[in-house]
């Protein structure tokens, strides 16, 4: 393993130097992402840890019930909350890129209030909100909960910032600077039916975990 940091205050293995069983972990990221960034670079460290996040994370790139703007209103909330720059700055650029209004997104990362037109972005504010802030949940948003996103809906929120949790203190603890690259590493390009679920129109998101 490598003396010298290369990702906040974590030294990255090069793959030739990964033993057996963290190249299986390296090929399992990026079977499901089809690169390994963001806490994937400090996860392969542990590759049973890695063989399970990884399509983890993938589950809330495509098939999943949210849309990006839903998304985006849940992960800038609870990234915030750890107060974690790498994937804060990540996500305030993909939230904007979503169409999620400036003044917005910046409320969200500062804890300030805002509110949205929409009703099941109304929603995934509030929970996202409640949920992040360690708040007692009532029977009105739970209710509203269920009659705009069902039960499906629901569990993605949970589970969403959940994951994010665990990204966010990941690169936390590790001190990844915004912007943070890394060594250099080979991905795979996505499968092109992929490719258009995650970034949309065809115009690339910012990199982000």
């Amino acid at each position: 393993m490598p003396d010298t940091p290369t990702f906040g205050r974590y030294a990255e293995i090069p793959y030739d130097r990964m033993t057996p069983e963290q190249q299986e972990g390296y090929r399992s990221l990026i079977e499901a992402r089809g690169t390994v960034g963001g806490p994937g670079r400090i996860w392969v460290h542990n590759p049973k840890l890695a063989k399970v996040m990884g399509p983890l994370g993938a589950y809330f790139r495509t098939g999943y019930s949210l849309s990006e703007r839903e998304r985006e209103i849940a992960v800038v909330i609870i990234n915030s909350k750890w107060h974690s720059i790498y994937p804060t700055n990540a996500h305030e650029r993909a939230g904007k890129a979503a169409g999620l209004p400036a003044a917005k997104v910046e409320a969200m990362l500062s804890g300030l209030p805002t509110s949205f037109d929409d009703k099941r972005e109304q929603v995934v504010y509030e929970m996202a909100t409640c949920l992040a802030n360690s708040r007692w949940v009532s029977k009105g948003l739970f209710d509203r909960a269920v009659e705009a996103l069902g039960h499906v809906g629901i569990t993605d929120v949970i589970c969403l910032m959940g994951f994010y949790t665990s990204v966010s203190m990941t690169l936390a603890f590790y001190d990844v600077p915004a912007g943070a690259e890394g060594l250099a590493r080979c991905a795979r390009r996505l499968p092109e039916s992929r490719e258009k679920h995650r970034f949309g129109t065809g115009r690339r998101l910012p990199d982000r975990p």
